[in-house]
């Protein structure tokens, strides 16, 4: 008996995984994408490994044989001829015997584009809670025998005039007596809001630093700021971890239900881990100490939020989607492993909702749509798209889910903003000839979000789709890139194999076409639905050409062509000199409120102010988004200078 016979026998079974020479033993009937986990293969995954989206496709090399059969998720997204070559979906594999794997290139998550600039806004005030103040205090003598604490504030407010509530924490009085002696009596003291949380030596008041966070459900980005200037010192953006333990919101959450508190804790642990790695490498970058990290300032959605405080999050995920917590959260930042001072605070800004969370609040404060005369959209298009709509009189928001297809998942040859993504498409509409650009400029691998507005608004113009998102069938015999596909579903061939990094075409299918009007009519009924509430409350119409400002948010908002959008009926027809693109506006209003006082409360306000509208319980839902699915719209007066487009070309008359 060998030895790989021996071990197998026991129980343990080896896994490689090729192109990166990686391998382990894992015991049987571990699936394939776990194993993958693991050993930290770049495995894309837009389900976490439930089976739905079919991305995470791996080509077995050697140990068929010991595998499970295939499961009826296989068989919906895995071709007769991928089966042939030896295709199966890691997360729904899971092999009693020794196997090879290879991952194609289709199936790796690549070098993911993250964003992390947004508009930046002035604050008039900077007003951070942690200050620092040096200060030379008098040597006790038989005549001033006050204690070392009455000493310190006594110092502290004759020069400063502080609060006379300011208060030391027990903590730094520990070790006062000899931190004061040490100094020889000239010391910098930490404030944050009315609370001494350090004594130091000398005078340090030159290195006072915060950390804001936008704690994205796909991506984190983060901001190192030096809180004496307000002005940012160093970025950084990751991934989320949380990822593999559930793509979106409601996998997340459903790891919590399906693992007890072992799954609330993993998931906080995960993103704390990602938030850690991008204090430690903007400290690196700008020769700061993360000690020298007084607070730092977070903001994202609501299920976001409950993982980050490590909170049960099962009942936001039922109707009516209630919140555990609104208001803005002051934690110890060491309580849940965050690297910075020992005393540094968290802050969570405040949610609106349970689908409305610190994030849109941000998008709110950095956009200053309550301070505005007129009337403003926002749209800040992620997982879910949050649409934000009014002025300085009311701001009513809706939530919606788009993001999932645009980020690919349900789409063919769907990826999210990664090497090798194509990311720009037109097609010439009397050839029928493709120009694209990918990320990078590298050989495509599948099509990322704003490609995904551009395939439709092309495919519409040139005449290969109808106003329905039907592929016309006549149009076959003017190019064969329009033919039939798997189970004769009509598909259109964007870039053929030998121009690809992967082993087929890259196509966009009828069913792709069906996802992207499903999740672009989302967002069309979400703005068409808050402009007839704002009008009742305003008691008069509210339509398109009262809105003098649509701010599109987001790192998928801020690389789509607007015209293209607004062609398939993304978003109400304006004309294009009122889209503003305005980036992570969410870190944006992070970093305001890490630096100004004044903001934070704002961000409270806003809270509190802002009016949720539920979309699923509007009367008008139904009828609005099954209009919204046309391209661009049932209504085409709602769309002039598109309809006009469209007759010029004669794809209507």
């Amino acid at each position: 008996m060998t030895l790989r016979e021996e071990v197998e026998r026991s129980g343990r079974i080896k896994i490689l995984f090729f192109p990166y020479g990686k391998r382990e033993w894992f015991k049987k009937g571990v699936c394939i994408f776990d194993a993958a986990k693991a050993l930290g293969i770049d495995l894309s995954s837009l389900c976490g490994g439930k089976g739905t989206c079919g991305k995470c496709k791996v080509k077995i090399e050697k140990g068929m044989k010991g595998l499970n059969s295939l499961t009826e998720q296989e068989l919906k997204h895995i071709t007769e001829e991928e089966i042939e070559a030896g295709y199966r979906l890691a997360c729904q594999t899971m092999p009693t015997t020794t196997v090879s794997v290879y991952v194609p290139e289709r199936s790796r998550i690549g070098k993911q584009r993250l964003q992390t600039a947004g508009l930046e806004v002035l604050v008039e005030q900077l007003n951070p809670f942690v200050r620092k103040y040096p200060v030379k205090l008098p040597e006790p003598t038989l005549h001033d025998s006050r204690s070392d604490e009455d000493r310190l504030l006594d110092a502290l407010n004759a020069k400063y005039n502080l609060p006379t509530e300011l208060d030391l924490n027990f903590e730094v009085a520990v070790d006062l007596a000899n931190k004061l002696r040490d100094a020889d009596w000239t010391v910098t003291a930490v404030k944050w809001k009315n609370k001494i949380i350090d004594i130091e030596p000398s005078d340090t008041s030159d290195r006072c630093f915060g950390f804001a966070v936008d704690v994205g459900t796909t991506k984190l980005a983060g901001f190192l700021m030096d809180l004496n200037t307000g002005k940012v010192v160093a970025v950084a953006a990751r991934m989320n971890p949380q990822i593999p333990l559930g793509e979106e919101v409601m996998s997340r959450i459903s790891h919590q239900m399906l693992e007890g508190q072992k799954g609330v804790e993993e998931l906080q642990a995960a993103v704390v881990s990602g938030i850690n790695e991008m204090i430690e490498e903007c400290c690196e970058k700008s020769n700061v100490k993360t000690s020298e990290i007084y607070e730092i300032c977070c903001v994202g959605n609501t299920a976001m939020q409950l993982c980050f405080l490590g909170i049960y999050g099962r009942y936001v995920a039922f109707a009516p989607y209630p919140p555990v917590l609104r208001r803005g959260v002051d934690i110890r930042a060491s309580s849940i492993g965050l690297v910075s001072h020992p005393r540094a605070n968290a802050y969570y800004a405040p949610v609106i909702g349970g689908f409305v969370g610190a994030d849109n609040v941000a998008v709110i404060l950095a956009t200053r749509m309550l301070d505005s005369d007129e009337i403003c959209l926002a749209l800040d298009i992620g997982t879910n798209t949050e649409i934000d709509l009014g002025n300085k009189d009311l701001v009513m928001v809706d939530s919606c889910a788009s993001g999932p297809a645009f980020e690919g998942m349900q789409i063919k040859h769907g990826m999210r903003a990664a090497t090798g993504a194509i990311e720009r498409v037109s097609i010439d509409p009397e050839t029928f000839e493709v120009n694209y650009r990918t990320i990078e400029e590298k050989p495509p691998v599948g099509l990322c979000g704003s490609a995904l507005v551009d395939v439709p608004a092309e495919l519409l113009k040139a005449g290969l789709i109808d106003l329905t998102g039907k592929f016309v069938s006549e149009m076959a015999k003017e190019t064969d890139r329009l033919r039939r596909g798997l189970k004769g579903i009509p598909e259109f061939v964007l870039v053929p194999q030998p121009e690809t990094a992967t082993d087929t075409d890259i196509t966009i299918t009828q069913g792709d076409i069906r996802e992207l009007q499903k999740a672009k009519a989302a967002m069309r009924t979400g703005a068409e639905i808050l402009m007839k509430r704002l009008g009742e409350k305003r008691k008069e119409t509210v339509t398109e050409s009262d809105i003098s400002k649509l701010f599109m948010a987001g790192a998928f908002g801020n690389y789509i062509d607007p015209e293209n959008a607004r062609t398939i009926g993304m978003y109400p027809e304006l004309p294009l000199e009122r889209v503003e693109f305005v980036g992570n506006i969410a870190g944006t209003g992070a970093r305001m409120c890490l630096i100004s006082k004044e903001e934070r409360e704002y961000a409270e306000k806003i809270a509190t102010t802002v009016k949720y509208h539920e979309l699923a319980a509007d009367e008008d839902f139904q009828k609005e988004y099954l209009d919204a699915l046309f391209f661009p719209h049932k209504n085409l007066d709602r769309y002039p200078d598109t309809a006009n487009l469209l007759r010029r070309l004669g794809r209507i008359k």
